[in-house]
């Protein structure tokens, strides 16, 4: 009995020696209570944001060092979400995938070639006509500047003309290095325009294999959300490259008659110029806009030159007010700043490519996101 009371004594005198440490230590404030609430979440969420955003710039890097697989894997995608529909109603008059996969994919390389076709015909045929107008621009321009206010008379334009040519002389290096990258990027555009058509060709053939496959490894739960967004986000491209065709092509009409008016030569690579710089929002325009009237400048004068520029300010006007917010805003939902952000984005990244593929992106990206979060229906 002695040894038993001992022993639960000891017992005792254990349990309170625990009780009274956790006490102590409940008493003594901790670490972390003493730090204001707010900084303990701006903690929190800086952490969290410094990792995402390396991981992130590790991916971007990465699609960077890969651009020769990225850029037309991408180039592929926006070519498949023009094509698919068509042959999507090809299958449904009992075309086989197959077959109808072949037939659109061999209507768009009729149309890129003949389109480069007949780039390179006008510009080897109207070669001589371009550069006699230039030399009687040149001419005139020459002739305003020996007047007021400028007064640089014929002696001092061909000195400047002899310093450019000397300097050019002096730094052949230089040219040389730029013809060689010129050839470099060239091969690399060959290349990837073959990897382009094929991996649109399997695209369009076997696109919902391809993406049943990407998610056959998931839960059913989490499978059924990323065919859900996998859905809204295909459909979102889909539409915007659509939409963006037609506002291109409204551009390309519009300023084709206006060039064809004003009897400026290169009349096809400035229409086809415009067409694919619609694709850059905002931006694209204003560049081959700006291109156009430089060459309507040098080969027709400066009247002419107004005269363009004045019908690219009422056709920006036109697809600011009409045709962005009703043929493609309704689609993508982004505000101009968004869009003007995006595209500053992507340019920095990637350069033309970041510029042209930034927008669908943010469009995917847009519709994908609350379709990823939502319920996804019952199938």
């Amino acid at each position: 009995m002695p040894a038993r009371e001992g022993t639960a004594n000891g017992a005792s005198a254990e349990e309170t020696a625990n009780a009274a440490a956790t006490a102590s230590r409940r008493a003594r404030p901790l670490p972390d209570s003493q730090v204001p609430r707010l900084l303990q979440q701006t903690a929190a969420w800086s952490w969290r944001i410094l990792l995402t955003g390396l991981v992130i710039y590790l991916t971007f890097r990465l699609a960077v060092a890969l651009r020769l697989v990225i850029l037309p894997l991408i180039a592929a995608l926006l070519l498949t979400a023009l094509l698919q529909p068509a042959a999507r109603r090809l299958r449904q008059r009992g075309l086989s995938p197959l077959l109808a996969t072949w037939c659109m994919l061999l209507l768009a390389l009729v149309v890129i070639a003949g389109a480069i076709t007949l780039i390179t015909n006008q510009i080897a045929d109207q070669y001589q006509v371009l550069f006699a107008e230039v030399q009687r621009t040149a001419s005139q321009i020459q002739h305003s500047l020996a007047g007021p206010p400028f007064h640089l008379n014929s002696a001092r334009l061909q000195a400047l003309s002899k310093d450019l040519l000397n300097y050019i002389s002096q730094h052949k290096s230089v040219v040389a290095g730029t013809v060689l990258a010129g050839g470099k990027y060239l091969t690399e555009i060959l290349a990837g325009l073959i990897l382009m058509l094929f991996i649109t060709f399997f695209l369009m053939k076997d696109g919902a294999r391809i993406s049943a496959w990407l998610i056959s490894g998931m839960r059913p739960e989490a499978k059924r959300r990323m065919a859900n967004a996998g859905d809204q986000a295909w459909r979102a491209l889909v539409n915007y490259v659509h939409g963006t065709v037609v506002v291109a092509a409204i551009h390309a009409v519009i300023l084709g008659v206006a060039l064809w008016l004003l009897g400026v030569p290169l009349l096809v690579p400035l229409v086809v110029l415009v067409f694919l710089a619609a694709f850059v929002p905002i931006i694209g325009i204003l560049v081959a806009g700006g291109l156009a009237v430089l060459v309507t400048l040098a080969t027709k004068g400066w009247v002419a030159a107004v005269i363009l520029l004045a019908v690219l300010i009422v056709e920006n006007q036109i697809e600011g007010h009409l045709l962005q917010p009703f043929v493609v805003g309704r689609i993508i939902k982004l505000h101009p700043l968004a869009i003007i952000l995006v595209l500053a984005v992507g340019a920095i990244i990637a350069g033309i490519p970041g510029a042209i593929i930034a927008v669908p992106i943010a469009a995917v990206i847009t519709y994908a996101w609350p379709a990823l979060r939502a319920d996804p229906p019952d199938s």
